[in-house]
C-alpha cells in the first residue's frame, strides 16, 4: 500500500475569490471571479462551541455524577490581507461601489477599475458572500514537490468585512478583511472542476495536494471546466485556422485552448480564440500557413480562459452594469458599479 508523500506547506502563490448566489451556488459570469497573487495572508482559525458540561453531588459534598459533551466546530473566523487596495478585489469581497473611468475617448474606450467607495450606513457588505480558494507551495526536502507541487486550500462559504485601523502614513495602508466561513455544498467540483471530492465542500474548510495553481493571473477571470471537444474538420485561410467539432464546444472569443489534430500537425499548440463563428466552429492565428482538411483530434481549455473586467460606460442608468450581469439601479445603494460622468474628450 502506498503512503502520502510528506511536504510543508511554504508560501502562498494565488487566491481566487468567487461571488455566490442566495443559496451558495458559483457564480462564473463577468466581474464574479477575481484571481491574484498580490495577497500577504489568508488566516484562519477553527471556532468550537463549547460541549454543557453537568455536576451533580451527593449529600456529603462529593462528585457523584459528572459529564461533559464534546466540544463542536461551529465555524472557522478568517483574515484575508492584500498588498495594496485593489479596488475590484474590495468591493467583491466587501460590496461597496467600483468606480471606473473611460481613460479613452467615446469612440476608442479604455474603461478602467479606479477607485472603491464603502457600502452605505447600513448596507450587508458581504452580499451572498463568496466562495474563497488559496494555492501554496508544497515543499518536500527543501524544494517544489516534483509530483503534485502545490497545496490546494478550499473555503466554500465566507462572509468578509474590511477591518482594521485604515491609516494613511509614511508606510504601507492596511488592507485586511475578516469574517467567517461555513460549509457549502454548493461548490461542488468548483469553477474549473479541479476539485475532486464535492462531498466535502459542507465542511469549512479542506486542502488537497494539487498539480495546477492559478499563477500569473490577476483580475477577473471566467473558467472552463474540463472541456474536450473531438475536431472534426480543418480549413484554412493563409494563417488563420477554422476548427470544426463534432460537439458544441463552449468556447469563447479570447479562450486560450489546446489543440491536438492528427494530421495538421504544424497546428498542434496552445493558440488563442479570435473568432467562434458556430457552436461547433472556433477560428484562431497560426504561425504557419494553414491548408485545408479533413483531420480528427482534440481540442481542450488549459486553465484560465480571459480577463473579462470591461464593462458599459455611460451616463445613463440603462447603461450601466454590474458585476454579475445584474442591472443598475437608481435608487439602490447597494449597486457594486458606479461609471465616471466625466466627458474624456474635454
Amino acid at each position: 500500500m502506498a503512503t502520502q508523500e510528506y511536504a510543508a506547506s511554504i508560501q502562498g502563490v494565488a487566491i481566487r475569490a468567487t461571488r455566490l448566489d442566495a443559496t451558495g451556488n458559483l457564480l462564473n459570469g463577468p466581474g464574479d471571479s477575481y484571481t491574484t497573487s498580490a495577497f500577504m495572508r489568508v488566516s484562519f482559525t477553527p471556532e468550537y462551541e463549547e460541549g454543557d458540561e453537568i455536576t451533580e453531588k451527593s449529600a456529603n459534598g462529593s462528585v457523584c455524577v459528572t459529564y461533559k459533551s464534546p466540544d463542536t466546530l461551529k465555524r472557522i473566523t478568517m483574515e484575508v490581507a492584500i498588498c495594496e487596495p485593489d479596488t475590484e478585489l474590495t468591493s467583491l469581497l466587501s460590496g461597496g461601489l467600483l468606480l471606473r473611468k473611460n481613460l479613452g475617448t467615446f469612440a476608442d474606450q479604455n474603461v478602467k477599475s479606479i477607485g472603491w467607495a464603502s457600502p452605505a450606513i447600513g448596507d450587508d457588505p458581504s452580499g451572498n458572500g463568496v466562495a474563497l480558494e488559496s494555492w501554496s507551495l508544497a515543499i518536500k526536502d527543501g524544494k517544489k514537490a516534483a509530483n503534485l507541487p502545490y497545496f490546494h486550500w478550499i473555503f466554500p462559504y465566507v462572509k468578509l468585512r474590511q477591518s482594521g485601523d485604515r491609516v494613511i502614513e509614511n508606510g504601507l495602508l492596511a488592507n485586511t478583511f475578516e469574517g467567517y466561513g461555513l460549509g457549502n455544498d454548493a461548490f461542488g467540483t468548483g469553477l474549473d472542476e479541479r476539485w475532486e471530492w464535492p462531498i466535502s465542500t459542507n465542511r469549512p474548510y479542506s486542502f488537497a495536494r494539487a498539480a495546477w495553481a492559478p499563477l500569473g493571473l490577476s483580475g477577473f477571470y471566467t473558467w472552463h471546466g474540463e472541456l474536450v471537444g473531438a475536431i472534426e474538420n480543418v480549413e484554412g485561410s493563409g494563417t488563420m485556422a477554422t476548427i470544426t467539432t463534432s460537439l458544441p464546444h463552449e468556447y469563447e472569443v479570447g479562450d486560450r485552448v489546446s489543440v491536438t489534430p492528427v494530421a495538421a500537425t504544424t497546428l498542434v499548440g496552445t493558440f488563442v480564440i479570435t473568432g467562434v463563428p458556430t457552436g461547433t466552429t472556433f477560428t484562431y492565428a497560426s504561425e504557419v500557413t494553414v491548408a485545408s482538411a479533413t483531420d480528427t483530434g482534440t481540442t481542450s481549455v488549459p486553465a484560465g480562459s480571459r480577463a473579462v473586467t470591461e464593462l458599459p460606460d455611460g451616463t445613463v442608468d440603462d447603461d450601466f452594469n454590474v458585476p454579475g450581469n445584474v442591472d443598475y439601479v437608481s435608487d439602490e445603494d447597494t449597486d457594486t458599479v458606479v461609471n465616471s460622468d466625466e466627458d474624456p474628450t474635454s
